[in-house]
């Protein structure tokens, strides 16, 4: 392979790529009370769109990471994008249940690709407090991409029907294809290419290190919340509360606002204070805007349950690019590798707390607010048994 200068991409190339899987997540959840009627199927298994996605999405990003390493970021990305787009044809195309969850399948491992090489690209690109601030731009991104999907799928459902949400996609697919490799430069130095880390010693290092295990909770439990709440909103606010498909979508500027305001104050913020300090006060507001929005779900307030969720999402959005920047630090040299076990292990933590979510339906609007204040409080304790290991 011929040498490749190292580059350093653009945000906006950067913001692109890590926010189109996550719109593709979120795109669904307008249209899953209009799914389940029209394949005949119930809510909880329509619900298994949500996590069965970031089974195969963890199954990716190992895949994609590694291979990142192997062939360079840039052939990963633009292979990766490609299985996307096929996944996106094959949903448009989809007649039956059996058809739509197994091009759901091939959709997410091929948009895993733009999670894990896109980290890692920015975690070999940037360091430091650039680096923190590079990650909370992005990680509003992750936040508010999966805010516009709902908007944009109610819309869609709205005037063009429930399956222009999959042709939507298609065309989101092509976009990125195309921007990708037109822009995306490879960020991979020829010394590191020419080495293939060995994966049980990348795996034993990560395995022992008590910084990844917290971290990697962290950002599965904060995402894990995030796509909870995008299975079981829909149910909140368009069957128990009556919401249009559109106007449900409407409520994804709050989440939007939530991640666009935590990016904005993380920037400020840590010229000021240590990320460990922001870390614990984000899930500290969590907790207490969970709290809240249980008391007001239980008072049946459909507004006031939006202002305990900005709130309680402002509080992970706070968290969230702190815990992205630091989950890795001194792994840089086998950074592909690492990052694919890494986001495997998180992913499936998503997989599985999104899988409880639907699980737990059955009806009540208490129960969202209440599985929140449970990963929250959970995270907060991880967090700061950490912090107490480290001091000693």
């Amino acid at each position: 392979m011929k040498n490749v200068q190292k580059q350093v991409p653009s945000l906006l190339l950067i913001i692109t790529l890590v926010g189109f899987p996550q719109i593709s997540e979120s795109i669904f959840t307008p249209v899953l009370p209009a799914l389940s009627r029209a394949l005949q199927v119930s809510a909880s298994q329509i619900q298994l769109t949500m996590s069965s996605y970031f089974v195969a999405f963890a199954i990716g990003v190992l895949v994609w990471g590694q291979l990142a390493d192997y062939w360079g970021r840039r052939p990963a990305l633009l292979a990766g994008i490609s299985i996307y787009l096929i996944g996106n044809i094959g949903l448009f195309a989809s007649t039956n249940f059996l058809w739509l969850i197994s091009f759901r399948l091939v959709q997410a491992f091929g948009a895993s690709a733009g999670s894990v090489v896109t980290q890692t690209i920015m975690r070999e690109s940037f360091s430091g407090v650039t680096g923190a601030k590079i990650f909370a731009k992005t990680s509003a991104a992750m936040a508010l991409s999966p805010a516009l999907g709902p908007l944009i799928g109610g819309l869609v459902q709205s005037w063009l029907g429930y399956r222009h949400v999959f042709s939507t996609l298609i065309g989101l697919a092509v976009v990125v294809l195309m921007y990708c490799g037109w822009r995306l430069p490879e960020t991979l130095e020829l010394t590191v290419l020419t080495s293939r880390p060995r994966q049980s010693a990348v795996l034993r290092r990560l395995g022992h290190d008590p910084i990844v295990w917290v971290y990697g909770g962290l950002i599965g439990g904060i995402n894990g919340i995030l796509f909870s709440y995008y299975a079981e909103a829909p149910f909140i606010f368009e069957t128990h509360f009556g919401f249009t498909a559109w106007q449900y979508g409407l409520l994804g500027l709050v989440l939007a606002a939530a991640s666009l305001l935590g990016a904005l104050m993380v920037t400020q913020l840590l010229n000021h204070y240590r990320p460990e300090q922001l870390v614990l006060a984000g899930l500290g507001l969590s907790v207490l805007a969970s709290v809240g929005l249980i008391v007001v779900a239980g008072l049946n307030q459909a507004g006031w349950m939006l202002v305990f969720i900005f709130l309680a999402f402002l509080g992970l959005n706070i968290t969230l690019p702190n815990a992205l920047n630091r989950a890795l630090v001194g792994y840089e040299a086998i950074m592909g590798s690492a990052s694919g076990w890494f986001s495997l292990a998180y992913y499936l933590l998503v997989s599985v707390l999104t899988y409880l979510m639907s699980w737990l339906h059955h009806g009540s609007i208490v129960t969202l607010p209440s599985y929140l204040l449970a990963i929250s409080l959970a995270m907060l304790g991880a967090y700061y048994w950490l912090m107490k290991v480290k001091l000693n």
